[in-house]
Formats: C-alpha cells, structure tokens, sequence
C-alpha cells in the first residue's frame, strides 16, 4: 500500500457497524451502496471492505489481491478505481460467494489490465454450480430483464448474457493460501445452490455472502429458481459455530463481535426453521397451501429483530417456495389443476355482474374497507376480462395497484405491484410502461 492513499480509518467503519446495530442508521440490505464513495474502509490487518450495493471485501496479500465477491457490473469502474487509488498491486485471486450479478461483475477492468501490463489476469474461483448458473442465464437473459425490471422497478435494467467464467471449481470445500492468507471456502445451499462461505480462521472474519443480508432471509422470491430454506437455516447454525469475531456480509453493514455475530445467525436460522417446520407440518397434516401460509406467523420474539424485517422478501413468500421444494407446484386446489385461461373466467364472472366495470368499481369498494389482496383481484379480473380495457377499468387498475405498493413492506411486492400500475397507467397516458414505472417511482 502507498502510505499516501492508506484507507480509510477503521473508526469510521465501526461507526457505520455500531449505528446499524444500535438502530440511529435505517439498514437494508442496500443500505451500504451510498457509504461506497468514501470506501475502501479497513476492517482488519491487510483487510478491506469496499460497501455497495453487493459488499466487495479485498485482502491485501504478499502474493497480490484476493477479492470476495466483485460487485455488479455498473459499479466495476467505480470498484476499479478505488482499489487503483489504495494499491497497484494486481488482482491475485476472485472467489464468488455465488452466481448473482451483483456479486460475479467486477473482474472485467481487471482483466483488461492483466492484458495491457502483461500480468496473469486474476484467477476467479467458485463453487463448480456457478458455471451451471451463468449457461442458464445466458439462455434466460430475455426473461431475466423482465424479472429484474419490474422487482427492482428499473426499466433501463438489461440482465448480461456474458459472464467471467470460473478458472478454478470446488465441490464442497476448499482450502487457499495466497501468501500469508489462509482462507477456506465451504459450499451451502440457501438463496442459491451454488453458494460459498469464506472463513479466515486466524482473524475469525466470516464472510457469508448473502446468507446474512440485514433483511429477512430470501428464499421465497416469487419471480426466481427454487431457494432453500431448510438447508439456509443449517448452513447457519454451521456458521455460529465458528466463534467469528467480524463478519462481512454480501449486502449491508459488518458485524463486529462474537455475541452480536452469534445472535444475528441463530436468530435467522430461528427465523427460517420455524417457517419451514409450519409449512411441513401443515403438509403432513394434509392442509393446502392457502391454509398453510395464511396461518403463519414470526415467532414474536424475532418480529422486531433489525436484521429480520421483511424489506427485501416476505415470510408467506417463503411458505410458498418450501412448499414448491417439497409438495410440487399444485396447491392443493382441484379447480387450479388445470384452470381455465384467466381471460375466460374473468369474461363469465363479468357477464354474471353485468360487465368489467362492475368488477372495478367492486375492487374500488374492497380498497376503501381496505381488502387489498380481494381488491388486487378484483382489479385484474376487470382487466383481463375484455381485450379492450376501459379508461375506467384502467384507472381502478391503476388506483388499487398503486395503494398496495404504499402498503407493502418488501421489495418484491412493491416491483409486482407497482409493474401492474404502470401497465395501467401507460395505457392511460400514452406512454410506454417504463416512462410509466418512472413517474410512479417520482410519486412514491
């Protein structure tokens, strides 16, 4: 390192790490993305974290730079940098704590560099399911812009059909040494199946990837592959055990201290056991679906838990895909075996009530009592119940859709229903449905 550009000073990282902790700092698992400006920050001896929407950690090695994680691609250049500002050693070693693209897009400058100065580009390592992921992607880029533009309400969203291929793969475990680094990587499966944790057994600093997220844990997403819950839960009761003194997560704040570090897993491995065993017992009972995750609820204990809000996902979500994981797709219902088309019920239901107007004007009844979910059902039955929709279905449509991203708490509801909104509200004006995600955002 050159004394001149030395990092940031680990006081302002343990402020940032204390405040979250505390609660005098609003945390998500995003929160961190605006502290990156002023980062590298050190966490340890020979140890950086550079905080952004998905956390980059650098280790500063004899033999070069050990990064975990890479960040996604529209912050490369901005990560980029500020390792060029702190050091020029080269980029030694890239583990990925798993295949999403806020954490594998970081390594291109890099690379390009290695080529212009005739150094070994870096080595990119990652458990052997990763490579599976990035040729699956590169089949569902089309289907995967979609799903990101409307969870994340970003319509200039394009997912990448191109990706920075592991050179070294690992089944269950394995062991680096770079220099005097130690650092081990094991495989679980949770939000992904080909997930890695770090663990650096001299400094006790826990890497968890996003097995810790500062949200309630999330493998329920509505719109992605199946997630595992079960196996999440296991992976960390495995990772309290360790007596970690820092942990460095993929999405928000460190955790500095074993106690604290201990609570926060066990209290979300708590979190998703529960979860799991409501749902599997309600299977074993015989219930359906719609009985098990309307009857759920977070051990009270565990509701106020900072690092266990439901911002990102939702724990009915998370009923939803344990139940998908182990009972199959069908819900128990006989009529949704092989339902009719949505258009053709919402075409009899509106002759039964006279026409799609009534069914609007029913759903703008249900918001007023403040029946949100009958009321979103309602509104789309109106819609789908005639190829042409009325200005008055549309803004019905628009009003109900519009309320239920005020009242939702996760980030995946929100996209959902604020990416119906906009589908109204594009008709209405005129404009394509990204101009329409925009101004309801510039609303919120």
């Amino acid at each position: 390192m050159t004394s001149s550009t030395a990092p940031k000073p680990a006081k302002e990282l343990l402020e940032y790490a204390e405040s979250a902790w505390s609660g005098t700092r609003p945390v998500t698992a995003t929160g961190s993305a605006v502290y990156k400006e002023t980062g590298p920050h050190r966490v340890a001896e020979g140890v950086w974290m550079w905080p952004a929407f998905g956390n980059v950690h650098i280790f500063d090695t004899s033999e070069g730079l050990l990064l975990f994680d890479t960040g996604e691609a529209r912050a490369a250049d901005s990560l980029y940098a500020a390792i060029r500002a702190m050091t020029d050693k080269p980029v030694h070693t890239a583990v990925y704590s798993h295949g999403h693209i806020d954490h594998v897009c970081g390594v291109d400058p890099f690379d390009a560099e290695a080529g212009t100065t005739g150094v070994p580009r870096p080595r990119v390592v990652a458990q052997r399911n990763v490579a599976h992921r990035f040729r699956r992607y590169e089949r569902t880029a089309g289907y995967n812009t979609r799903v990101n533009r409307r969870q994340f309400g970003s319509p200039e969203h394009t997912f990448p059909d191109r990706f920075r291929m592991p050179d070294l793969e690992y089944s269950d475990a394995l062991r680096l040494r770079l220099g005097e680094l130690e650092m081990e990587l094991h495989h679980r499966r949770g939000e992904t199946d080909d997930a890695t944790i770090g663990w650096v057994p001299q400094q006790k600093i826990l890497l968890t990837g996003d097995f810790f997220i500062w949200a309630a844990p999330n493998p329920g997403n509505p719109q992605k592959v199946q997630r595992y819950a079960w196996e999440w839960a296991e992976a960390l009761e495995w990772m309290a055990g360790l007596g970690a003194e820092v942990l460095l997560p993929g999405h928000g704040a460190p955790i500095f201290g074993a106690e604290r570090i201990r609570s926060a897993l066990l209290d979300t491995a708590q979190y998703l056991s529960h979860l799991v065993e409501h749902t599997v017992d309600g299977m074993n009972a015989g219930a359906d679906l719609e009985t098990i995750a309307g009857s759920f609820a977070v051990p009270e204990h565990l509701r106020d838990k900072r690092y266990l809000q439901p911002s990102y996902d939702e724990p009915e979500f998370i009923v939803r895909n344990v139940w998908r994981l182990y009972g199959g797709w069908w819900d128990g219902d006989p009529a949704r075996l092989k339902p009719a088309p949505r258009a053709e019920l919402a075409a009899e239901l509106a002759e039964l009530v006279g026409d799609a107007q009534a069914l609007a004007e029913h759903a703008l009844v249900l918001l007023e009592l403040g029946e949100h979910r009958l009321a979103a059902q309602f509104a789309q039955l109106a819609g789908d119940a005639s190829d042409e929709v009325t200005r008055d279905v549309d803004e019905a449509r628009l009003k109900v859709f519009t309320e239920l991203v005020r009242v939702s708490t996760s980030t995946m509801s929100k996209g959902v229903y604020r990416w119906a909104a906009a589908e109204s509200l594009a008709r209405l004006d005129g404009v394509d449905v990204f101009a329409a995600v925009a101004t309801l955002k510039a609303r919120e």
